[in-house]
Order: C-alpha cells, then structure tokens, then sequence
C-alpha cells in the first residue's frame, strides 16, 4: 500500500497571515494522524515564512508517525535537524520570491555539497531523500551522492494539459524505475490533489506520496481529518 505524508505547511501559512496562535500545525499533525497519515511532513524554510522552529520541536516531540523535514542544503537548518533527529530529511531547492517550490533540486550541480550534507544527516540516523526532477540524470548523482529516497516532482504532471498528461505521468514513471534500479526508494509529490492522485499511486514499486495543498484546502469545507481520509481513498481510486 502507498503511504501518505501529509504537509501541514499551509497550515502554518494561514496562522502567519495573522502572527497569531491558531491555527496550530501541531494540532493539524494530530488530526492528519487521525484521518490516516502515514507520514507528517513540514518545510522550515530560511526565511520562516510558515512553519517555525517552534513547531519543529513540538513536532518532533509529539507525532506518532515518521516526521519528515523538508529542508534547503544550508548548515543553519542542518544543525536544527541533526539536533532534533526527525526520521526523514528532504533536501529540496528554495528561492525567497517562489509561492511554492518550483522545481526539483539540482543534484549535478553541486555534487560535492550534497554528499557532504548527506554523510552528516545518515551518520546522524536521518533518512535522506532528494526532490528531483524526472530526469535520469539526477536520479544517478543523488544515487552517487548517498541519498536513500528520491521523491520525484510531480508538478509537471500536476499542471499539464490534457494531450500532455500521459506523457508526463510517463517521465514519472521511468524516473521511478531509475530510482528502484538503483536499489533507492521512489517517493513522489507536489501539485497532486483528489482528480490526479491515482494515476501517480498506482506506478510499479511506488512508495509514498507526499501532498499538502489540496489536503489543507479541502479541510477548510471537510475538516482535515476527513480531507485525509478522503485523499487516501483517493489514492486508491475509492473516492466517491
């Protein structure tokens, strides 16, 4: 069965719209649990645009299933992770004026770093994964690199158009193979929500899918432990 990591990101956008107390991702980690997930992830960003360091700790402390941070390749967030020791680590790229990550990160380019910043977080026990592009290229240097998962963007597939879905479901595909015959896990995630979510939970030796935005949406009208149950129905092709 594909596992759900739930991003309660957005939450915490809602609650510093405001700079007040509520809502809590904490709380929200609690009914995503409820609803069925399978994983809680969160991105503490540079600039702390959403989530806090705050809510890393009580996070960390409190959640009954793995935490996932995800995270850029900068040594002030990775002195918090090795600190706090949630189960997985994300390496993802970041900008300052992207509304949400943008595109996978470029492992090729920065080889060198990125092994660094993987030795540190798996001597550390952390699981290391790599948001990456579908491209084949960059499933073989975070191979190279030591990264144990590769979660798979999906926001081209996400956002394509109607003649261009199969196609980009396809790239997925062959990037989760490349994945798979590297002996890594294949995980993937961004912009998948209730309509496009199937198709991406049934690819071969698929094993996780992590989404926040839709779930986080429809709890506004649901309630998020419901949004949560429903996208695991999703995810099976099961929603009504």
């Amino acid at each position: 069965m594909v596992k759900l990591g739930v991003n309660i990101d957005h939450v915490a956008t809602l609650r510093q719209a405001r700079r007040t107390y509520e809502p809590d991702p904490v709380a929200a980690a609690v009914e995503a649990q409820l609803g069925g997930a399978d994983l809680i992830t969160v991105h503490l960003r540079e600039d702390r645009r959403h989530i806090q360091d705050r809510d890393v700790e009580l996070l960390r402390q409190t959640v009954r299933v793995p935490l996932n941070l995800e995270m850029a390749a900068v040594k002030e967030i990775l002195v918090i992770a090795l600190r706090l020791k949630p189960e997985m680590v994300t390496l993802v790229p970041e900008k300052r004026t992207e509304v949400t990550t943008e595109g996978g990160l470029d492992v090729c380019s920065a080889p060198a770093k990125m092994q660094r910043f993987v030795a540190a977080l798996r001597d550390a026990g952390i699981i290391t994964s790599a948001f990456i592009n579908a491209d084949k290229r960059q499933v073989d240097a975070a191979h190279k690199a030591g990264f144990e998962i590769c979660e798979i963007h999906t926001g081209p597939y996400a956002n394509a158009r109607s003649g261009k879905i199969q196609t980009q479901l396809q790239k997925v595909r062959l990037a989760g193979q490349a994945v798979i015959n590297h002996g890594m896990r294949f995980n993937a995630g961004h912009g998948l929500n209730y309509q496009n979510v199937a198709a991406v939970a049934a690819l071969p030796k698929i094993s996780e899918l992590h989404i926040g935005h839709a779930i986080v949406s429809r709890a506004v009208f649901t309630g998020l432990r419901q949004a949560v149950a429903d996208m695991k129905s999703a995810m099976r092709n099961e929603l009504k």
